[in-house]
């Protein structure tokens, strides 16, 4: 897998052959009288096997043929899924009670030799949502100094919440996604269709799990 890759597969059928593999790994090694991974709470282990759960009862239905709010459900289901599975793997999976074989055989990016002092991003991204298909929002971003991102970044994290009023704050936008290749699509349920969508974004150097400062928050209506 190349260094620039996400390590989320984003095609649905094979994230849920990664998802199912990465519960069913975490589960054999925290389990036992003698873990091997005896370094990961109980109650996270209890949290990414519940998600899967929740995942797998929205994506199933689409196997077979069903209604478009059906895949509108499965599309917010990952949104979640991956909301809980990237800060386990961070947290949990990156460090050194994890081999580089363990995170290979898991579908995960081994750790690269760590250059010292990486500076955390400085600058901060622009995002100009617009409307795209009905009950979709499309999020371009750039980095303020104009290239598509600074150096070392991996990827952004927008964080997003449906309000009826403009956010206090970054803490009222309880949502996060992340992205790697800009633009970011947002799906949403008809009964979101016409609500304000408000978001605000950071780099992040995901390998090191090191963030930048967020940007200015913005909002756009639901389509």
């Amino acid at each position: 897998m190349a260094a620039h890759e996400d390590y989320i597969p984003a095609n649905d059928a094979d994230f849920n052959t990664w998802f199912k593999n990465l519960v069913q790994d975490v589960n054999a090694k925290t389990s036992g009288s003698s873990p091997i991974w005896n370094h990961i709470p109980a109650s996270e282990v209890t949290l990414l096997n519940t998600t899967y759960a929740a995942w797998y009862t929205a994506y199933s239905p689409t196997l077979v043929p069903h209604t478009p709010e059906v895949t509108v459900a499965k599309d917010q289901a990952r949104i979640g899924a991956e909301a809980v599975v990237r800060p386990f793997v961070g947290q949990w999976l990156m460090w050194k009670q994890v081999t580089n074989a363990q995170r290979e055989a898991d579908g995960l990016h081994n750790k690269r030799p760590r250059r010292d002092h990486i500076p955390a991003p400085t600058s901060i991204p622009i995002l100009t949502p617009r409307a795209g298909r009905p009950r979709q929002v499309v999020i371009p971003y750039i980095d303020e100094s104009g290239l598509a991102k600074p150096a070392d970044v991996h990827g952004i994290e927008v964080c997003w919440a449906i309000l009826d009023h403009p956010p206090a704050g970054i803490k009222e936008l309880i949502n996060s996604s992340f992205d790697t290749d800009s633009p970011l699509t947002l799906p949403f349920d008809e009964e979101d269709r016409g609500k304000r969508l408000y978001m605000a974004g950071r780099w992040e150097i995901e390998r090191e799990g090191i963030k930048g400062p967020f940007g200015e928050i913005v909002s756009t209506i639901i389509p």
